[in-house]
This record gives structure tokens, sequence and C-alpha cells, in this order.
């Protein structure tokens, strides 16, 4: 598994003692060393890594990494150079387009979101090769809670994007009126139709972010 090695691991580092980690941390090396499993260890906290603690501007949330071969790599909704974009970043990139109009790329991979301090999180951080959620339940959520509980106890402006019913669950832990959440359906072919088209997040974030004089975020993804 994979390591945080950033100011993450100040708020983080109790989690990592505590009898449910223990456990959590044995089923992924099992699994790991008997099936195929996504993303590859070393990328299971790219987000964390790429996005530092006090740097964070914009959380998005997701559910679990894709779980077909060469898509995750530890940041939600996100692919590699050169794999085909998922239908959910497809209208992400439909609403991005329309809200802000920055034009459609030609790849789905969002590192620069990440470094700009926009945090990819998914709530489940590891997933079984074509078996969407199979990873739900083993300890995971207790984990990414706990980012998610220090991040909103910050008193820098943040603003959360929710994303469809598992992620609008963690609102309750969002109490501190310096944040932002904005919610909306998934931007899943199932639900994009519901709400999410329309719903102008990434002006809204950035609206939000020069309010409080902070830099906003560059959404443009370039074409590779």
């Amino acid at each position: 598994m994979g390591a945080i090695s950033n100011d993450w691991l100040e708020p983080l580092s109790a989690e990592f003692k505590k009898p449910y980690y223990a456990r959590l941390y044995k089923t992924i090396k099992d699994e790991y060393n008997s099936r195929q499993i996504f993303p590859e260890a070393k990328d299971i906290f790219s987000a964390f890594e790429l996005t530092p603690f006090h740097k964070v501007k914009v959380v998005i949330l997701g559910q679990d990494p894709y779980h077909n071969i060469g898509q995750a790599h530890g940041l939600c909704f996100s692919v590699k150079p050169g794999v085909e974009i998922p239908p959910s970043l497809v209208n992400i990139y439909q609403e991005l387009h329309d809200d802000l109009g920055c034009y459609i790329p030609n790849n789905g991979y969002l590192t620069k979101w990440a470094e700009q301090g926009v945090l990819l999180l998914n709530t489940v951080l590891t997933v079984r090769a074509h078996a969407a959620n199979s990873h739900r339940g083993i300890g995971w959520e207790e984990f990414t809670d706990a980012a998610i509980k220090a991040l909103n106890e910050l008193d820098n402006p943040i603003v959360f994007i929710l994303w469809g019913k598992p992620a609008q669950n963690k609102k309750v832990m969002l109490n501190n009126p310096h944040h932002m959440i904005l919610e909306a359906p998934h931007p899943s072919p199932l639900s994009a139709y519901r709400g999410f088209f329309g719903s102008r997040p990434f002006s809204k974030a950035n609206e939000f972010l020069k309010k409080n004089g902070v830099t906003p975020i560059d959404w443009q993804i370039e074409n590779i």
C-alpha cells in the first residue's frame, strides 16, 4: 500500500493507530496479493499526495475507483491519459463547458485540478476489478470521513461539491460556516438530467473563492 508523506499525516495520524485501520490494512494487503485491485497500490493515496491538507480549496467527492483496467489512478472521476473518458466525466466536461466556456479536452486526466487544491476524493479508495463498490464497508469510509472532518475544522474557506446521494450523506459532517456546500445529482448518465446539468458548480466555486480572497481554480483541462 502507498503511504501519505505530506501534511495530511498530522490530521490522519490517529486513524493509522485505530483497530479498524489495522483490519483494513490486512484486508487490502490480502486483496492485492490474491486479486486484481485498482488503483495500483502506489496510487491509493494519490488524492492526498497531490493536494496537501493546507492547500485544499475545493473537495469533490466520488464513490469508489473506476473498476476497469487502466482507468483508476487515485483521483475520483479522473482517468490516465490515453484512456477513454468515462460517461460521468463526459457530463462533467459538458457542464464545465456550459458553465465557464471551457473547451472539452481529449483526455480525462484531472491532475491539474488536484495540483491547484481540488481534492478529488473517493469515499472508498480501492476496488476489485470489474466489481463496482466491492470494497465498500471494509473501513475506507471511516478513514475518508476522518479526512472530511479534518477539513471541516479548518477555517480557510473550502467548497465541498457533493454530487449524488452517497456524497450528500457526508453533509452532516460539514457544519463550519466558513465553507460552502454545493449539492447536485450525480453526473452519471442515469441522473445528470435531473439537475446536474445547469447546476454551475465551477463558476459558483470560483465566485466563492474570489469573494474570500482565494485564487480561483483554472478548471480548463488542456488537450494532450
